[in-house]
Formats: structure tokens, C-alpha cells, sequence
């Protein structure tokens, strides 16, 4: 992650900051009229038949400069940036006090602490595919015949006097323990430029710059 010269938070060095860990991305359609609500006045929102693209960023991570913390960030929209775009998060809930610190002053993120609940169920019928056989010939088999789990995470924003439960997210994921030896998929790399700040902890607007590797597992 890129930002300029600042001063950081405990525990944070300059930047760029390392995060390791799982996350799920994903994509969803907004409303313009929705979106437009939680982003800046002077933005012109990237829009197309009354919808722009949001959606959400959940991690897990398990080294980061902050030790061991989840995360979930809503993107309310994309805006412009010529000649691309940049996306603008609308709310961040961290379990960390000290991720949530330096996400407001430094990163201008919208950061609250929240508590995040995770139950797993196994699932034990693997999904059924008859092309299985070649899946399993290039290494990709097990992905698909391992057993599973569906995990449910609840996220609830903590605030003084009251609590607040945001969303409960379903996951179906492979259980943990498949044969490492085998090819999981390239390794993709990725920027996700955006924008932040106009917040009570930091009203100048800040840009800066997610540099993701990730690779399936």
C-alpha cells in the first residue's frame, strides 16, 4: 500500500506496508443514487444506466504490522480518475485498535472496530463432476472433489453505548487440507487504486495504492 510522506501510527514503519493472509473479493452493482451518497461532492461518479460498480473486500490477516486482525471494507462506488478510475470505500470495521488508529490518520480510511464471529460447518458430500478425471490429470482436482466447509462470519460495529450488526457473509471453502504438492494456478497480481480521506481524522484527500499478489488455494 502507497501513500505520502506521513507520519505512522504504533507499530506501523514508513510505507509500503506488508499484509499476508486470505481475503475474498467481491463485485457487486450500486446503485448511482446509493452511491452517490457516500462519496465527496466533487467526485463524478463512473456510472452507466443508473449503477456503478462496489462491492466488498473481506480479509483474514495473519501478518500484517498490526499482528493478526480481520478486515471488511464496502466499496460504495468507482469515481473518476483520468485516464482510469478509482474506488471509494464507504465503511471499514476492523478487530484491531491499533489497524483501526492508523487506517483513519494516515490511510483517511472510515475505520470503526468491530467484532468479527466465525462458525464453520463441514459439508460432507463433495459436488459431483464428470469431467474430474482430467481436473485431477493437470492438478486441478481438488479443488473440486475435497471436502468442504461452509463458514458463516458475522461482522458487528461496536459503538459506544450501542452495537450494530452490519452483514453475516456465507463462505464455502475447501477444507484446509489438500495436497500442497499440487498446482494451485498462477500467481495474479493486481493494483486497485484508490481514493480516501474528506473523514474527522484526516480531511485532505489521500490516493494511494493496493499492490495485491494472491493466488487460488
Amino acid at each position: 500500500m502507497e501513500v505520502g510522506e506521513t507520519k505512522c501510527s504504533s507499530g506501523y514503519s514508513k510505507p509500503p506496508w506488508i499484509f499476508r493472509g486470505s481475503a475474498l473479493y467481491q463485485l457487486h452493482l450500486v446503485k448511482a443514487e446509493t452511491a452517490r451518497a457516500c462519496i465527496p461532492k466533487e467526485f463524478r461518479l463512473v456510472e452507466a444506466f443508473g449503477y456503478t460498480l462496489g462491492g466488498f473486500f473481506l480479509a483474514s490477516y495473519d501478518d500484517s504490522p498490526a499482528g493478526i486482525f480481520d478486515e471488511l471494507v464496502v466499496i460504495a462506488g468507482l469515481v473518476w480518475n483520468p485516464p482510469t478510475s478509482c474506488a471509494w470505500a464507504a465503511k471499514v470495521l476492523v478487530n484491531s485498535n491499533v489497524a483501526c488508529d492508523h487506517g483513519r490518520k494516515e490511510v483517511g480510511l472510515p475505520s470503526q472496530v468491530a467484532r468479527f464471529s466465525k462458525r464453520t460447518t463441514a459439508i460432507t458430500s463433495p459436488p459431483k463432476n464428470k469431467d474430474i478425471g482430467f481436473l485431477n490429470m493437470v492438478g486441478m482436482g481438488a479443488a473440486f472433489c475435497s471436502p468442504r466447509d461452509h463458514m458463516n462470519v458475522q461482522v458487528t460495529e461496536i459503538k459506544i453505548p450501542d452495537t450494530k450488526d452490519i452483514c453475516n457473509i456465507n463462505l464455502t471453502s475447501v477444507v484446509p487440507t489438500l495436497d500442497y504438492n499440487k498446482w494451485k494456478g498462477p500467481a495474479i497480481k493486481m493494483s486497485l487504486p484508490s481514493y480516501s480521506g474528506r473523514t474527522e481524522y484526516n480531511p485532505n484527500l489521500l490516493k494511494y495504492s493496493c499492490q495485491i499478489e494472491c493466488r487460488k488455494c
